[in-house]
């Protein structure tokens, strides 16, 4: 297949060419090949951008689409580089969605609250893990 310019994989991948001169700063996409000073992409690079995409829209931060790419042996096959780094992420994911819920049952615990002054009121970290004590101050419902 014909090389293509940064212009066309910016057009077919519907990202900026800034876009693509930063991943090639940061590493992420290979330098590509240049003819008369211009930037000339393997047509593969298309490939390796639809598995950037998705892998942020699986919640990978840059530096681990790097390591994807980047951060195992030649000989590790890309499926084993992914099932490494999705089973990380959904360890981090599982601590996200607790926390998330340990913040949804605070506020849902604080909007019973209906203390005037703050001296009156009970809520505190331990009243999110006994929500059923909650507020107990006298303007509580």
């Amino acid at each position: 297949m014909k090389p293509l310019s940064i212009g066309q994989v910016a057009k077919r991948t519907g990202i900026r060419t800034s876009a693509l001169r930063y991943y090639e700063e940061a590493g992420i996409l290979p330098a590509p090949a240049r003819v008369a000073g211009r930037r000339s992409y393997d047509p593969d690079v298309i490939r390796r951008i639809d598995i950037l995409r998705f892998a942020q829209q699986a919640g990978f931060t840059l530096e681990e689409i790097k390591t994807l790419f980047r951060g195992f042996g030649t000989d590790t096959p890309l499926s084993t580089r992914w099932q490494r780094l999705a089973h990380t992420k959904l360890r981090e994911l599982d601590e996200q969605a607790e926390r998330i819920q340990r913040m949804r049952s605070a506020l849902e615990l604080s909007l019973k609250c209906g203390c005037v002054r703050i001296e009156e009121c009970s809520l505190s970290p331990s009243s999110v893990s006994h929500a059923n004590d909650g507020c107990r101050g006298s303007r509580c419902s």
